[in-house]
């Protein structure tokens, strides 16, 4: 085996590198799929509630992708696509981006849970740990079939969505 080490030289850090820790693109697609689950349901929701629901679902994807490159910035460092993150390109350190990710997590989950129900923000501390723990740590590393499970945690923000506009999940947002 060989040992990759690497020479950081930690700069503060800038908004748009805590941003990056987010994973934007994956975000905007758990925005997207939440607020399909939310304007279907077939129940009003106060435009205000949707859009702080929607905030708060998005910022707790975002906490996913920042534990997700917490736990990934060793294979993250040598890999073509992924070295100029912000944890292995020196800009944020790891410790930092774990905190990060704990505190979104938890914000997310309770201010959810304030805004619209607890129901919905139980399903969303659950995608939270299903991406970051059983897909990231437990099934990424251990084989090649993990996106087909990991992909579960995608398929939970239209779920997220329903729940905030109806309290709970039916056939329909199964579906989505």
């Amino acid at each position: 085996m060989s040992d990759v080490t690497q020479s950081v030289d930690f700069n503060d850090a800038q908004f748009s590198d805590y941003f990056a820790l987010l994973k934007p693109r994956v975000m905007s697609l758990v925005v997207f799929t939440a607020a399909v689950g939310l304007f279907v349901a077939p129940v009003y929701t106060h435009p205000f509630i949707g859009f702080a629901s929607i905030l708060f679902i998005a910022l707790g994807g975002g906490a996913s992708g920042a534990l997700n490159m917490w736990y990934d910035q060793d294979i993250d460092g040598v890999m073509k696509r992924t070295k100029s993150r912000p944890i292995p390109a020196g800009k944020i350190k790891g410790g930092e981006a774990l905190s990060f990710g704990v505190w979104l997590s938890c914000i997310s989950v309770i201010m959810l849970g304030l805004s619209s129900n607890f129901f919905a923000a139980g399903i969303l501390a659950f995608t939270i740990f299903f991406y970051a723990v059983i897909y990231t740590i437990w099934l990424k590393r251990l084989t090649p079939q993990n996106i087909v499970v990991g992909g579960a945690a995608g398929a939970f923000p239209p779920m997220i969505g329903w729940a905030v506009a109806t309290g709970s999940v039916s056939i329909e947002s199964f579906m989505m």
